[in-house]
């Protein structure tokens, strides 16, 4: 049995045959002309021919054609569908199509002959939220539509296309100048709110971060208290404080972490902490150094111990606080390992370390310290 599909092969529309090995079978598609093997779908392919096609059936007249990329290919000038296909539709009621503008739309019980046939459009889609089949509205379309459903169509409905919704005008907000001072009641959350982060060993730098950004938020909305904050009061935050005043990125990211904390944890109120949206991610390139550029850095200094230093935190890429709390017993040479402590996030982490740096350090160490 020879199955018989149409497909786009490198840009142009070809027939491709299916069928077991057999040497006759191949002998006599290879008499058609224009015929070619393909090993990416190891089949046969022949013209998308009227002539083409007419020879295949003469020598195989038994052949299935499968209608996965359907388009009448026996005369493309006529829309009316092969029988072989008519015979093979199912013959299942409740199509609906709405002709909106320049789309088609499609509803129909789920159907896999249906399918693959709505398939063979070009550029169909599947509208997950509606539950329908989108077919643009151009050529003849419609009526390959109509032809393939015929009596099965129980909905034949041509819309107007909907309004476009009004661009809104948002006018520039006005920058807040002026800021209330802290209630005493909102210096006392301040200072629970400080003393819990120590608890939960936040770093000191982010502990005074957050209860910065938390005390302007407070100072921001007052005269209301931290329980009738809501979510619209951030908004009002980022827009009439942070932007007209350029505060960055990081910053307000920052207050919003701060504030999913205070109010999550520390005080309940109106406000949803799970609403609150961050800013749009920053994409930069990274300022990388040439070669040039490092060697001169590295070399700026005669001073031993700095060039150490520097070499270890660009070879290491380490952070200054890790570079000052590294000790010899972080430095295992026989692996080229360095192992940093107490890391970002209270995470220890271990980087590579090349043999001239650990080669670096043991002269420092040799003179400043006791060997490694």
């Amino acid at each position: 049995m020879m199955k018989i599909s149409k497909i786009n092969h490198k840009g142009q529309d070809r027939v491709m045959l299916e069928f077991p090995y057999n040497r006759d079978k191949a002998t006599l598609v290879k008499q058609i002309a224009g015929a070619t093997w393909s090993r990416t779908h190891s089949a046969w392919l022949i013209p998308d021919t009227k002539e083409a096609f007419e020879q295949l059936l003469s020598y195989f007249p038994d052949a299935a054609y499968t209608p996965a990329h359907f388009q009448p290919i026996v005369d493309k000038t006529k829309t009316e569908l092969p029988d072989i296909v008519k015979s093979q539709r199912p013959f299942s009621a409740g199509v609906e199509i709405w002709v909106i503008g320049k789309q088609i739309q499609i509803k129909l019980p789920k159907n896999e002959t249906d399918i693959q046939f709505l398939r063979s459009f070009q550029y169909i889609r599947w509208n997950k939220s509606e539950f329908h089949w989108v077919v643009p509205n151009y050529g003849k379309n419609l009526e390959l539509l109509q032809n393939y459903f015929s009596t099965r169509v129980t909905t034949l409905e041509f819309r107007k296309e909907p309004e476009l919704k009004p661009v809104p005008i948002f006018t520039k907000p006005e920058p807040i100048t002026t800021l209330a001072f802290l209630t005493a009641e909102n210096k006392l959350e301040m200072d629970r709110f400080g003393q819990w982060m120590e608890h939960k060993r936040y770093s000191a730098s982010t502990v005074e971060t957050y209860v910065q950004a938390i005390a302007v938020f407070l100072r921001f909305i007052s005269p209301k208290s931290s329980a009738e904050a809501i979510n619209e009061d951030m908004q009002r935050f980022v827009n009439h404080y942070m932007i007209p005043r350029g505060l960055s990125f990081s910053y307000q990211n920052q207050a919003i972490n701060a504030a999913k904390l205070f109010f999550k944890l520390i005080r309940g109120s109106a406000l949803i902490t799970e609403q609150l949206e961050r800013p749009r991610r920053e994409h930069k390139l990274p300022n990388v150094l040439s070669k040039e550029e490092v060697k001169a850095l590295l070399g700026a200094s005669q001073n031993q111990k700095h060039r150490a230093m520097l070499s270890l935190i660009y070879a290491c890429g380490l952070r200054r606080g890790e570079l000052l709390t590294l000790k010899p017993a972080n430095i295992d040479s026989k692996r080229h390992l360095l192992l940093i402590l107490n890391a970002k996030g209270k995470k220890d982490r271990v980087v590579p370390i090349s043999d001239k740096v650990i080669e670096m350090l043991r002269a420092y160490f040799t003179i400043y310290r006791p060997k490694v």
